[in-house]
């Protein structure tokens, strides 16, 4: 049996050309890679985690399930090209088992089988497999309509807004768009000429011939073929080097991760399979304010990571984010965006041989002792209110603390970090850790969950405790040591996107604040919380914008009806604290207020 036709040609040099690029691709991001994560990725291969990443592949890119859980049509949409797709593939090469037995076909002989089993003198049609065939072609095409119908009226999938895309992108886009109308049209031409084909191929080809009859199809026939393998031609030459390169990076990017490699602000060779697994999706677009409230759509996620893998990131678009990881934690591949952007930043702006921040060499303002240690951060000491609401806390349980910054100190680095000056941040870092190590700390309680995630994630503390003034209070709470009198007012709680998000400690907070009165939930809570807009990692908005983002949330906290808003955060409770009608309380201080004496 023959299986090459002239027509095939575009097809064969299209895969060859994806297959390269690919192998090229693959071992170059390998390569790259640290000693260390290579030998994470050949520890982990004879383990448990390779079933679980074969089970995720399926889930995730194959029904997207996580796309699911963000909106059913859009889900649908998603897993019908997907999965419809492999199916089309699948099912393919069982159809040409079923009528040639287990014989060595090469490629394209499963991808054309329709037009090669009528070259081939088959003329015996199984109608079950025509039926199959039929079905999943019918369900790719219907996620297809949906994806057109999107892109003119993207809230008929749940997305308020789009993506716009680049010329290489939409030029990938047209050629996928077209392979399976073609497909469609090539294989319901074969059938009307030749027979068989189910409900979708028969119908099809019966009203083609109705309109321009036998004799123009059979002149139709093999274009109809050229122009499929053509159009998957085409999409293979294009998709490495675009958007849809995604779909042969994202099963990659799940297995390693489950070997345990992480993106870091160290290891940026990680980098390359997380800018390349983005499907540029969009959903990470509705949860930004600054489209939301402020109207600006060119700096989102799905943007900054097409701009970085293209390499024309700018300054305007790297910086201009409020790092909140409302979009990190919507994407439905879990690409690691914060990190990524912090990385891109440390590229853009970091100055290794800083040395404005030496003057601090030797200082040392703390004073006290104790096995407690206290750090109020930049921006409690703007709100001594909190500060003060701690002390009469640590009073009221007799414990002794060991105050590094009550009168002043040195930041702990963060805000330096998210602007991309690395080294310098790396050198308040150093300052702060050995002047936990002299005092010989054993827990750190800070306020400023800013200072909590840079403590835990960037510091060596190994044999000290960091917890954030909510998780110590409930502590105290829970162990008897701390006795509140709880009232009757009604409060309404933001989750800091540091605390919240960044930290995962949402319970806390939620339990002292029960502990002196009741809990009203605002629309947008725990993990789903809106920024205060005041992040210090954005460095391009000015104030009136960062007041129309507070003056958004406090509109929404306070359309809870409760009688105070109270926050963990001394940066939102500032940010808040200028749009709100009633005065805004850190948690510190509704707890100082209740105790009993």
């Amino acid at each position: 049996m023959s299986f090459y036709a002239p027509f095939t040609l575009p097809f064969i040099i299209g895969t060859t050309i994806l297959f390269l690029v690919l192998i090229w691709k693959y071992l170059s991001w390998f390569f790259d890679l640290p000693r260390s994560d290579k030998r994470l990725i050949f520890k982990g291969i004879p383990t448990f985690a390779t079933l679980r990443s074969l089970w995720e592949v399926v889930r995730e890119c194959l029904l997207h399930v996580r796309i699911f859980k963000v909106d059913k049509r859009l889900g649908y949409m998603h897993a019908s090209l997907a999965f419809g797709w492999f199916l089309l593939i699948a099912m393919g090469s069982l159809e040409t088992i079923a009528y040639l037995g287990f014989k060595m076909v090469p490629l394209q002989g499963h991808v054309f089988f329709k037009y090669f089993a009528v070259a081939n003198g088959i003329t015996e049609h199984k109608a079950g497999w025509d039926f199959v065939m039929d079905f999943l072609l019918a369900v790719v095409l219907s996620g297809l309509l949906m994806a057109w119908f999107k892109r003119l009226h993207s809230r008929s999938v749940g997305m308020r807004r789009t993506t716009r895309h680049v010329l290489g992108d939409r030029v990938a886009l047209s050629f996928l768009w077209f392979i399976f109308p073609l497909r469609l049209v090539a294989e319901s031409i074969t059938v009307e000429l030749y027979g068989g084909g189910s409900f979708l191929t028969a119908s099809f080809g019966n009203l083609l011939d109705l309109i321009f009859g036998h004799t123009l199809l059979s002149y139709a026939y093999e274009p109809a073929w050229w122009c499929y393998s053509i159009a998957l031609c085409g999409f293979f030459v294009a998709m490495p080097f675009s958007r849809y390169m995604h779909i042969f990076t994202e099963v990659p990017l799940i297995f390693l991760r489950n070997y345990g490699l992480r993106a870091t602000s160290r290891k940026k060779s990680y980098d390359n399979f997380e800018v390349q697994a983005c499907s540029r999706c969009g959903v990470c677009i509705d949860p930004c304010q600054l489209q939301s409230v402020l109207n600006i759509d060119s700096v989102q996620s799905v943007y900054f990571v097409r701009d970085r893998r293209y390499n024309m990131l700018t300054q305007q678009v790297a910086q201009n984010c409020l790092m909140c990881g409302r979009c990190a934690d919507k994407c439905p591949v879990g690409v690691n965006l914060l990190t990524l952007r912090q990385n891109s930043r440390d590229a853009m702006r970091n100055i290794p041989a800083e040395r404005r921040y030496d003057y601090f060499k030797g200082l040392d303002r703390s004073e006290g002792a104790g096995r407690v240690g206290y750090f109020a951060g930049c921006m409690t000491l703007l709100t001594p209110r909190t500060m003060t609401a701690m002390e009469q806390i640590f009073e009221a349980v007799n414990e002794q603390v060991w105050w590094a910054d009550r009168n002043g100190g040195v930041c702990c680095g963060r805000p330096l970090k998210l602007s991309g000056e690395t080294d310098s941040a790396r050198k308040m870092m150093r300052y702060n850790t050995e002047l936990f190590r002299k005092h010989n700390i054993r827990t750190l309680v800070t306020s400023c969950p800013i200072c909590l995630k840079v403590f835990k994630e960037d510091y060596d503390l190994e044999g000290i405790e960091v917890l954030h003034h909510s998780e110590y209070i409930e502590r105290l709470l829970r162990n008897g040591r701390l006795t509140l009198e709880k009232g009757v007012t009604n409060y309404t709680y933001h989750d800091p996107c540091e605390l919240g998000r960044g930290g995962g400690i949402y319970e806390a907070p939620r339990t002292v604040i029960e502990a002196v009165g009741a809990l009203v939930e605002a629309e947008h809570n725990r993990r789903d919380s809106l920024c205060c807009g005041s992040s210090l990692a954005n460095t391009v908005i000015n104030d009136a914008s960062q007041l129309r983002l507070a003056s958004a949330l406090t509109e929404e906290l306070e359309r809870t009806g409760a009688d105070s808003i109270v926050t963990a955060c001394p940066l939102c409770k500032k940010a808040l604290s200028r749009t709100a009608k009633e005065r805004v309380y850190d948690l510190a201080e509704i707890v100082a207020e209740h105790i009993t004496k």
